[in-house]
């Protein structure tokens, strides 16, 4: 089964970007699409992104289009998550994801999560 390794969260302050990763291993990286979740304090988990399995389709919540932005390399085995003009709102544990069906995006396998903080 597809395993993750998700790194790139951190402490940074609004306005700020960060780069989230995400690396696969097991599994066919391809065969997947791949989406970013987020789960704020005391909120649900809620879905911020997601990319189609060559990347060239992606979709985004309304709260981050214009402001994140999902890639993958196939190659490498990673989907990525570029965060800008980050704000306080954005502070979460974000989760990648596997889907087997771009649409409907139905989450198969989840990611360990890695927590970013925005704030003065």
């Amino acid at each position: 089964q597809v395993r993750f390794v998700e790194s790139g969260g951190g402490l940074v302050q609004p306005g700020d970007s960060l780069r989230l990763s995400c690396v696969a291993s097991g599994g066919t990286f391809s065969h997947y699409a791949m989406g970013w979740f987020r789960r704020a304090p005391g909120k649900e988990r809620e879905f911020v992104g997601a990319i189609s399995f060559t990347g060239g389709s992606t979709s985004y919540a309304n709260s981050v289009k214009g402001r994140f932005t999902i890639s993958r390399d196939n190659a490498k085995n990673s989907v990525y998550l570029q965060m800008d003009n980050l704000k306080p709102e954005d502070t979460a544990d974000y989760y990648c994801a596997t889907s087997n069906s771009w649409s409907p995006f139905e989450v198969d396998v989840w990611g360990q999560g890695t927590q970013v903080t925005v704030s003065s």
